[in-house]
C-alpha cells in the first residue's frame, strides 16, 4: 500500500475513496424556507453550480457572491465504486469542515448533523444508499449566521464589507468532501504518543465497534525504509493500547536521524492492519514523529534542548479561495515559501488549518503554534460552542509532530473583560487546564498577546515601529521587569496580578506588521508603512535584529507572511509574490544562533527578576 499525499487525511490513509470535489448543484435559502418546503426532494431548487471545496463568497466557487446569505443549501448525484457490495460493507462520507452548522441527507435519509464551521465529521450512509439506483443523492443544508459573535468565527467579518485586520466570510463547505470504503469493523482513529525517555511509541487505536469474534491488529513501524518495529495484538475490544519499544538493535541512527525537527523532519511511517486469522478487514497508513517539547529556566525546549522560535502569523487566506485551499500544491508551496524566508515555525491566526498543511509542515519540517478561531462575544451560548469545537480540533490534530503548543483564545477575543470579570478569567483558566487534561506533551497558553492569566508561555504583542523600542524594553531583565509592570504594549495590561512567572519563555509573539505602501490607490493598511522595497527591508532588519539581540527573548512572531484583503503587511503579496528578495530576508530572519550557554544564564537571571517583580505586587 502507498502513501496517497492527496487523501484529504494524510495521517489517515485508505486505498479505497473517492474524492467528491467539483461540480455541486447549490442554492441560496435567504427565507430559510428549504426545510419546511422538503427541498432535499426537490433537484430542481438547486439551479446554480458550485465547485466544491471552494465557499460561495470565493470566485474560484463559480459563485463568487459576498453580500449575507445564511443558508445555502448543496446537491450531489454520485456513483458507487462498481462492485463494492460483493467484498465491502460500509461507505463513510466525510466532510472535512462546513461552516457552520450542517446537516445531510443521503437519498432523502437524514445521516448527519454538525455544529462546527472548523472541525471534520463522518456519516456512515450504508443504511441509506439504494441498491437499486446507479447514482445516489447526497444533499447538505449549512447555516451560517453572519452577525453572531458567539459563534467561533476567527477572521471572517459581521459586517457586509471588511476592513482593518478582518476578511471576507467563508459559509459552507470549504474542505474536501470523499467517500470512503471500508468493512463492519474498521479502524476509527489511532492515536500516536512519543516517549523519548523510554524509547517508546505509545499507541492507541479505536475501532468503530467492539468486534464480534476476536480480530489481530498488526503494527508496523519504519523510517526511510529502516524496519523498526512490529507488533501483533489480539483486539477484543473497541480499543486498544500499546507501547510499542522502537528497538534499540535496530536502530543505528543519531538523533538527528530519528528525532523530528524543523532541520530533520523524521517521521516514522506505520501501516495498521486489522486482520480476521490471515484475510485483511481493514488498513490504514499513518506516521508519527519522535519529538518532545517544553519549557525549562526562560527557554522553549525541543527534544529536550533549548530552540530559538522563528515564527511568522500564518493567516490562510487565499484572495481566489479564502480560507479554502486553492489545492493541495498550494499548501506544499506555502509551506516551502515560508522556509525560504528562514522561519522555522508559524502560529496559524484565527483558524484551524486544513491537515493537508500540517501535513506538509509535518513532512518539510515547520512548527505550528495550533489556534482556534475565536468568537466576539462572552456569553454561555459562546462558552458552549467554543469549548465542544476545540475539544474536536484537539482531538482531530494531535498526533501531528509539528504541532508544538495550542492557542485557545488570542489576546482578549472572546473575553473582552478579563480585567474585571472573574467569569472571563474562570473560563481561560479553564480552557488552559482543559487541554492540558487532554494533551500533556504540549504547551498551552490560555491567550496570547496580552492580560496573562495562565500559560506556559509569555506571549507579548508589541507593534513597536523601530529597534530602540525593542532594546528598551527587552534588552535586559530589568528592562523586561519595567515593561511589565509600566510600558503596557497595545495599551493593555501584559498580565494579570493573579499570574505568576514560573520560568516560562517570553516571546514577541506578534511584533513588526509593516506595509509596503501601494503603487497604486488600492486600498491598504498596517501597523506602519514603508515607501519602498529597500526601506522595508531596512525596517525589518532593524526590528529583527533588534529582537535577536535581546537575552530575555526565546522567539518571536512576526506579522505576518502574506497580505490579505485591505490588510497589506504581509513579506509576500497575496498571491504569494515576494515584496523583497526573499534571500535578504531570510538572512535577517536566521540571524545568529540562539542556543548560547550564556543566554540561557540570563534567562535564568530573567526568571528570578520576573519572578520579583510578581512577588512585590507592584
Amino acid at each position: 500500500m502507498q502513501r496517497d499525499e492527496n487523501h484529504p487525511r494524510p495521517q489517515f490513509v485508505r486505498e479505497k475513496w473517492t474524492d467528491l470535489g467539483g461540480n455541486w448543484g447549490f442554492a441560496y435559502d435567504d427565507n430559510n424556507v428549504g426545510l419546511k418546503e422538503n427541498w432535499k426532494s426537490k433537484p430542481e431548487i438547486f439551479n446554480q453550480t458550485i465547485i466544491v471545496p471552494f465557499p460561495p463568497e470565493s470566485a474560484a466557487s463559480g459563485i463568487g457572491n459576498k453580500a449575507f446569505h445564511p443558508v445555502v443549501w448543496y446537491r450531489r448525484e454520485l456513483e458507487l465504486e462498481a462492485g463494492f457490495e460483493l467484498n465491502l460493507k460500509r461507505v463513510l462520507l466525510h466532510f472535512g469542515a462546513v461552516d457552520y452548522e450542517a446537516e445531510v441527507w443521503v437519498n432523502g435519509q437524514s445521516v448527519a448533523c454538525h455544529e462546527g464551521g472548523n472541525t471534520p465529521f463522518t456519516a456512515d450512509i450504508t443504511n441509506a444508499l439504494d441498491p437499486g439506483q446507479k447514482t445516489q443523492v447526497v444533499v447538505l443544508r449549512a447555516e451560517d449566521q453572519p452577525t453572531d459573535l458567539s459563534q467561533p468565527r476567527g477572521k471572517q467579518y459581521w459586517e457586509e464589507k471588511p476592513r482593518r485586520i478582518w476578511y471576507e466570510r467563508t459559509t459552507g463547505i470549504w474542505q474536501p468532501v470523499w467517500l470512503e470504503y471500508v468493512s463492519d469493523t474498521y479502524i476509527a482513529e489511532i492515536r500516536w504518543t512519543p516517549d523519548l525517555e523510554r524509547g517508546l511509541l505509545d499507541m492507541e487505536v479505536r475501532l468503530n465497534q467492539k468486534p464480534p469474534r476476536p480480530l489481530k491488529l498488526g503494527v508496523k513501524l519504519s523510517l526511510r525504509g529502516v524496519y523498526l518495529a512490529e507488533d501483533e495484538i489480539k483486539v477484543e475490544r473497541s480499543q486498544v493500547r500499546r507501547s510499542i519499544a522502537l528497538e534499540a538493535g535496530r536502530i543505528t541512527m543519531n538523533r538527528e536521524e530519528i528525532l523530528w525537527s524543523p532541520q530533520y523532519p523524521n517521521l516514522i511511517d506505520a501501516e495498521i492492519t486489522l486482520l480476521e486469522g490471515e484475510q485483511t478487514v481493514d488498513s490504514v497508513l499513518s506516521y508519527a514523529g519522535l519529538r518532545s517539547v517544553g519549557f525549562n529556566k526562560g527557554r522553549f525546549l525541543l527534544n529536550d534542548r533549548p530552540y530559538y522560535l522563528r515564527l511568522v502569523l500564518e493567516q490562510g487566506y487565499w484572495p481566489e479561495t479564502h480560507l479554502a485551499a486553492p489545492s493541495n500544491e498550494a499548501l506544499r508551496r506555502e509551506v516551502e515559501l515560508t522556509k525560504e524566508l528562514g522561519f522555522n515555525g508559524v502560529r496559524i491566526h484565527q483558524k484551524v488549518e486544513d491537515p493537508r498543511y500540517l501535513y506538509w509542515c509535518d513532512r518539510l519540517g515547520l512548527m505550528v503554534w495550533g489556534e482556534m478561531a475565536n468568537a466576539y462575544v462572552f456569553s454561555p451560548a459562546a462558552v458552549e460552542k467554543f469549548t465542544r469545537e476545540w475539544l474536536e480540533v484537539l482531538r482531530r490534530d494531535y498526533n501531528h509532530p509539528c504541532i508544538v503548543a495550542w492557542v485557545p483564545l488570542n489576546e482578549s477575543w472572546g473575553v473582552p473583560d478579563l480585567e474585571h470579570n472573574q467569569k472571563q478569567r474562570s473560563y481561560v483558566k479553564a480552557l488552559y487546564n482543559l487541554t492540558h487534561s487532554l494533551d500533556d506533551t504540549r504547551p498551552v497558553i490560555g491567550n496570547d498577546g496580552w492580560e496573562h492569566i495562565v500559560g506556559d508561555v509569555w506571549g507579548i504583542h508589541d507593534y513597536a515601529i523601530n529597534g530602540s523600542y525593542i532594546r528598551e524594553r527587552y534588552g535586559s531583565p530589568e528592562a523586561v521587569e519595567r515593561t511589565l509592570s509600566q510600558i503596557q504594549p497595545h495599551y493593555r495590561n501584559i498580565v494579570l496580578p493573579e499570574n505568576t512567572h514560573r520560568g516560562e519563555p517570553i516571546m514577541l509573539t506578534e511584533v513588526g506588521g509593516f506595509s509596503l505602501a501601494p503603487s497604486t490607490g488600492e486600498e491598504w493598511w498596517g501597523y506602519e508603512t514603508a515607501k519602498d522595497s529597500e526601506a522595508f527591508l531596512a525596517k525589518y532588519t532593524d526590528l529583527i535584529q533588534a529582537i535577536l539581540d535581546c537575552p530575555t527573548i526565546s522567539g518571536f512572531c512576526y506579522t505576518q507572511l502574506t497580505d490579505t484583503g485591505q490588510e497589506t503587511n504581509g513579506l509576500l503579496k497575496a498571491d504569494r509574490e515576494p515584496k523583497v528578495d526573499p534571500q535578504a530576508i531570510r538572512a535577517v530572519t536566521v540571524g545568529p544562533s540562539k542556543a548560547l550557554p550564556g543566554e540561557i544564564i540570563k534567562n535564568i537571571q530573567l526568571a528570578t527578576a520576573v519572578a520579583s517583580f510578581q512577588a512585590s505586587g507592584t
